[in-house]
């Protein structure tokens, strides 16, 4: 879909590989943030506390080796690299036509991989809007996809006593960061 004049937003959908049946959440946000602006909005969205690494994978057909992420992982990436810090979601869509696919990694040790779907443009102004979900996320360091599905069929406890796998509440979400970033 070719972006018309006054659509200044993206509408995004993410949603988790390896888990059945699927997470996933759809927000609206600025196309002028940032990299690093949309991974804390992923973050918000998804329930995650961001305290892990991340970064965002791109490239032609099954090969995603090109890297947008935080400075020092550029000596780690096969392909193109580009700084978060500066890339807008703008910039990167530029003319493309979408929907547009690329993946999320997070927490590098449980290897959270998230599917990010540049859907539509839209018109609107302000921050981030939630606009729809299903499922709660998997809670923060409970050993990726697989121990988490093992936790959802009864193989192992939770982490955290009563936690519940399928409350999720859209109202509930703010995109308010939960720990403010470092700074580089």
């Amino acid at each position: 879909m070719a972006k018309a004049k006054n659509e200044n937003r993206v509408v995004v959908k993410v949603f988790l590989y390896g888990i059945q049946p699927q997470i996933w959440r759809r927000f609206s946000i600025s196309s002028e943030v940032t990299f690093i602006q949309l991974s804390d909005a992923i973050q918000c969205a998804m329930g995650w506390d961001n305290k892990h690494p991340h970064e965002f994978r791109h490239g032609k057909g099954k090969r995603l080796v090109d890297v947008i992420g935080p400075v020092g992982l550029e000596d780690q990436t096969a392909g193109e690299f580009q700084d978060e810090a500066v890339l807008t979601v703008a910039e990167f869509l530029g003319k493309r036509r979408l929907p547009l696919r690329i993946l999320y990694r997070y927490d590098f040790a449980d290897e959270w991989i998230h599917e990010i779907v540049f859907e539509k443009w839209v018109a609107g102004e302000g921050g981030p809007e939630m606009l729809d979900g299903l499922r709660n996320c998997p809670e923060e360091d409970c050993g990726g996809t697989f121990q988490y599905m093992q936790a959802l069929h009864g193989e192992i406890e939770w982490l955290r006593p009563g936690y519940d796998p399928e409350a999720f509440d859209v109202k509930a979400v703010s995109f308010e960061p939960k720990k403010a970033r470092r700074s580089r």
